[in-house]
Parts: C-alpha cells; sequence; structure tokens
C-alpha cells in the first residue's frame, strides 16, 4: 500500500512502532484508547491503565483538565502539550469544542504563546531555519519530520499579530495555523510543517533574556535578507516542490515584496494580505446585503495601509465587476495611515499605496489635524463613509465622535475594527452599537462576546483568516488527487477572490438579519468544503490546474474525501 494512502485513511495503519516507541509518538498514540488486541500485539501491557477508553471518555477527561488551568496561557500550554502526545485527542478536543479552543490555540492567546515561546518550549515542532546555516537550507528541508508535506507556514518573526518582533517565537504562529489547516480544512496533521526563517531579532526584551532560544544577534536586512529567502524559496522548490508554502506575519517592509517576486514562481500566498483580503471581502459583501445595499455604492475608509492594500485591491476588483472603472473603482477608497490620508501631493508612499491615494485637488481645501495631516477624524467629517475598516493596531482609534458623525450619515454604518491582538482593537463592539443605536454592522479581528443592546442580543462576527485558508490547502491538496491532473500551480487573487464571494453567499445574516455576518464557527469544516469547491473550480477556469478533468460531483466527493478527522483507525502491525 503506497504511503500517501496509508496516511489519508482514517479506517485502518499499518505501524512499525511498539511499546514506548509507540505511546511516544504523538500522530500514533491513542493512550487509554488502544484495544485490548492492540496492547497485546504492540507489547503495551502494563504500560498503559486496565481501563479500555473511547475517544469520547478521553476527550472529555481531556476538557475537564483543561477547564482546570488558572489562566489563558496554561490552557495555551496543556493544549500544545496535549498536540505534542497525542494529535487525534488534541484535534478531537478542538472540534468538540471548537467555539472555546479557537481563542486559545491561535489568536488572541497564541500571541501570548509567542511571547513566552522560549519560557513554554517543550518539545521540537517543524524546523527552525537559522541564517547561521543559511548554506544548508536544502539538508534542513530534507530533515522534515514527515516523509510528505501538503503544506508549509513559514514566518520570520518579524510581525507577530500586533505585538511586533518576537524572533524565534515567532514559530507559534505556524503552528497554530497548521493546527487550523487541520482543524478547519481537515489537512492530514502528518502532512503539514511550520518553519521559522530565523534571521535575528530588534526586540531587545529577547535579546537579553537567558532564556532566548533563537540567533541572538539583530535582524538581517537588505540584500542580504533578500538572498536568504531567495535560497529558501529555491530549497522549496527543489525538495518539496508541489507543497503549499503560506507567508505569515511579516513585516510590511518584505510581505509584499516577497509576494510580488514569487507568486509565479510556485504554490504560495500570503495569507495577511490576500487571506485578510479574501476574508474582509466576504464579511462586507455580506454586510453590504444586509444593509439593503450595493457594493457599488460604498466609500470605504480604511485605516492602515500595510497589509489593508491587499483588503483595498480585493475590493477594487470586486468593485470594477460590479461595472464600476478602474478610476471609479479607486476614488472609493480613502486611506489613512500614520502620515494621515493618502493623497497624491504625499512623496512617502510606496507604489501599492500610491495606487489608492486620492487626487490632491479632492482634498486641497480640507481642514488639517495634527501635524499639518488629514487624519482620519478629518475623512470621517468630510466624507459619506458607508464602510470603515481597522487594520492599524492602534488602540481605541475609532472614537465615539467619528462613528457618531458616520451614523448620522448612514443608517447602517458598516464598522470592522480588525487589529489583533484583542489590546489593539481599533473600538469595542459594544460602544460601536452603543454608539450608533445598535444600527452599526460590526466585524472584529479577535473573539468578542454577544453585545446587549436596544433590547436585542447581536453577535459579534470574527474576520478571521480561518475561513479562508484552511480552504485553499483542502482545495490545493485535492486538485492533486483528481485524475489527468497535476494539481495546481498557482494561488491567484481570482481564487482568493471566489473564496471571498462563497464565504459571503453562506453568511447565516443573508436570511436572519440578526445573526452574525460569518458562519458560526461549528460549520468552519461544513463550509470550507463549499469554499474548497469554488476555488479549485476556479483554477480550472483559469487554467491554473491544467488538465484537471471532473464533474461537478467528483470534485466536490474528492474534496470531502480528503478532510481528516480526528478518529482512531485500526492498527495492523508491519512487524507480524
Amino acid at each position: 500500500m503506497p504511503l500517501t494512502e496509508i496516511v489519508r485513511r482514517n479506517t485502518t495503519r499499518i505501524v512499525r512502532l511498539c511499546g514506548m516507541d509507540l505511546l511516544n509518538n504523538p500522530a500514533l498514540n491513542k493512550g487509554t484508547a488502544f484495544t485490548e488486541n492492540e496492547r497485546e500485539t504492540f507489547g503495551l501491557r502494563g504500560l498503559l491503565p486496565p481501563v479500555v477508553e473511547s475517544l469520547d471518555d478521553q476527550c472529555v477527561r481531556a476538557h475537564e483538565a483543561f477547564s482546570l488551568k488558572p489562566n489563558d496561557l496554561e490552557r495555551h500550554i496543556y493544549l500544545r502539550q496535549l498536540q505534542d502526545t497525542n494529535e487525534v485527542l488534541f484535534y478531537r478536543l478542538l472540534l468538540d469544542y471548537v467555539e472555546e479552543m479557537l481563542p486559545i490555540v491561535y489568536t488572541p492567546v497564541v500571541g501570548l504563546g509567542c511571547q513566552q515561546f522560549s519560557h513554554i518550549y517543550r518539545r521540537p515542532r517543524g524546523l527552525f531555519i537559522s541564517y547561521p546555516l543559511r548554506h544548508s537550507i536544502p539538508a534542513l528541508l530534507r530533515n522534515h519530520p514527515n516523509p510528505e508535506v501538503d503544506v508549509i507556514v513559514v514566518t520570520d518573526g518579524e510581525r507577530v499579530l500586533g505585538i511586533g518582533d518576537q524572533g524565534v517565537g515567532g514559530l507559534g504562529i505556524p503552528i497554530g495555523k497548521l493546527s487550523l489547516y487541520t482543524l478547519i480544512g481537515g489537512i492530514h496533521p502528518a502532512r503539514t510543517l511550520p518553519i521559522i526563517l530565523d534571521v535575528g531579532t530588534n526586540n531587545e526584551e529577547r535579546l537579553r533574556d537567558p532564556e532566548y532560544l533563537g540567533w541572538r544577534h539583530p535582524r538581517v536586512t537588505g540584500s542580504d535578507y533578500d538572498d536568504f529567502i531567495g535560497a529558501f524559496v529555491k530549497a522549496v522548490k527543489e525538495v518539496l516542490p508541489s507543497t503549499l508554502l503560506q507567508w505569515e506575519d511579516f513585516s510590511g517592509v518584505h510581505a509584499r515584496p516577497i509576494l510580488d517576486r514569487y507568486r509565479d514562481e510556485l504554490l504560495t500566498f500570503n495569507d495577511d494580505i490576500q487571506g485578510t483580503a479574501a476574508i474582509v471581502l466576504g464579511a462586507i459583501l455580506a454586510a453590504v446585503h444586509v444593509a439593503g445595499s450595493s457594493l457599488r455604492d460604498q466609500e470605504i475608509v480604511i485605516f492602515g495601509a500595510g497589509s489593508a492594500t491587499g483588503v483595498a485591491d480585493y475590493l477594487r476588483a470586486a468593485l470594477v465587476a460590479e461595472g464600476l472603472s478602474e478610476e471609479e473603482a479607486r476614488s472609493r477608497f480613502w486611506m489613512v495611515n500614520r502620515g494621515g490620508l493618502l493623497h497624491s501631493g504625499r512623496t512617502d508612499l510606496n507604489p501599492t499605496q500610491r495606487l489608492f491615494a486620492q487626487d490632491w485637488n479632492r482634498v486641497a481645501d480640507w481642514p488639517r489635524g495634527n501635524n499639518d495631516k488629514i487624519g482620519l477624524s478629518e475623512v470621517i467629517n468630510h466624507v459619506r463613509a458607508t464602510v470603515l475598516i481597522g487594520l492599524s493596531t492602534v488602540r481605541g482609534a475609532f472614537t465615539e465622535a467619528m462613528v457618531r458623525e458616520m451614523a448620522r450619515k448612514v443608517e447602517r454604518p458598516i464598522i470592522f475594527p480588525l487589529s489583533n491582538p484583542t489590546d489593539f482593537t481599533e473600538a469595542h463592539p459594544a460602544d460601536l452599537l452603543e454608539w450608533t443605536n445598535g444600527r452599526a454592522l460590526v466585524a472584529t479581528g479577535s473573539p468578542f462576546a454577544p453585545v446587549n443592546c436596544a433590547g436585542r442580543t447581536i453577535p459579534i462576527a470574527q474576520c478571521n483568516n480561518v475561513y479562508i485558508f484552511p480552504a485553499i490547502g483542502l482545495a490545493a491538496v485535492a486538485s492533486r488527487l483528481l485524475p489527468n491532473s497535476v494539481g495546481m500551480q498557482r494561488i491567484t487573487d481570482g481564487m482568493m477572490i471566489a473564496a471571498a464571494r462563497t464565504l459571503a453567499e453562506h453568511s447565516p445574516a443573508l436570511k436572519d438579519s440578526s445573526a452574525p455576518l460569518l458562519p458560526v464557527l461549528k460549520d468552519l469544516r461544513r463550509v470550507a468544503v463549499e469554499i474548497a469547491f469554488a476555488v479549485a473550480r476556479e483554477a480550472e477556469r483559469s487554467g491554473i490546474t491544467p488538465c484537471l478533468d471532473a464533474s461537478t460531483s467528483s470534485l466536490r466527493s474528492r474534496i470531502l474525501a480528503n478532510q481528516w478527522s480526528p478518529v482512531y483507525p485500526t492498527y495492523i502491525p508491519a512487524f507480524v
């Protein structure tokens, strides 16, 4: 039986380990769920308590242990240890309690896990590719722990969520992201690979920490950094040429240039740029529908102009698809960064920002704020803003005066404070709803509890990229396994926009205006199948998946068949 088939099947698995070697392997360990026959066959007698439990029984015990932890960091550590001990139980626990677990295994608590990475480190997971070993990157990649890899998530740890440079601690982000590839997309955990590109850190607190586990050196920059990234990409193309590569939490200085340079060379995308853009587009399309309007009627204010330009670009493409010209579409964007409103009179804009700069003649007579710049409040005062998006990490940036002014002009203002973690959000949903008498359509970057306002309970949608990237991975994996297909060759913006539109079509608010703008977390695996299907179809339509020859039913069946589920297979000994 081919190794690929052994790994993917959930019913039986050939196992070559026995005794403590088997119990110490997190991908194979069943703990107390090993049957009497398996205990006899694999030399486990006496190594386990006598009671044989079901996975359900184990999950109850694991949740009890999780609940007894005194704080979120300890709960995060517990989940990481469980993942390193018994992967099936780990994912079953996450699946059964997804709303409770997701904020702990990923945002916002993963940020604290990254800050404390060197202090809570227990067992190796993934690959550390450090700059001093830059001439050995292919050999390091060949040392990946599992024989086949479907998805890599890589970071250099420079822009972790809203907390900045965490150096080698940034590895917590790829580990968390890949957990969600498995939980939501159904990518087999043994076929995922987290990677940290350790190019040093400029975080003085980390460098002074005697327990810091990374390379103690200021960050490599300039051509040395570019060459290192190039060597890494070359090694991926050589060692793992068909693997999906996701770039995560790179600084704004590097993220877009890396994406632009390599997006046509291998199967790759940047989640902060493209994933964020897709989830925001999907949520806004749903919100516009609930507001009884159309996308082409929106005036969009965006605070933050780094990865936010990706959001603007997808919204621009959607506006053009609705009949606006490129010039008309771009004129609908009012983007503000530290230097104020992006306009044609500014000389400090990069080429991407300049695409969304307003004509100076439209704003020349506007009053100025601090440092003679046109700030966010000036924009809100002068524009009939229907959409306000925050990607700035500036806590409290959306003030009561701004929001009330916006709501004065618009019946259903769409307000998305998306910065992570929670402490960096531009506004709290409860305040936004209070200031708009419950009329605002709100989505956030971090999870928030439902808000009681105007006599009703209003759920708050979380614009978490988990709605998008696991489905991209599922589509890429499924496409490779179709008859007469060589699989996806590239990830395009068109595929991401198809994902966003499909997500919007599954908004609960389309059927019930009091429901959240995005599907509830327990439905994510089901929605991921629909998004993966739309992405695969767009890949076929655009020629990104050559020779894909599959009916609608067979493509959907293949996607479903490749969603790994956390169940224990029956083990067959290889040594009989």
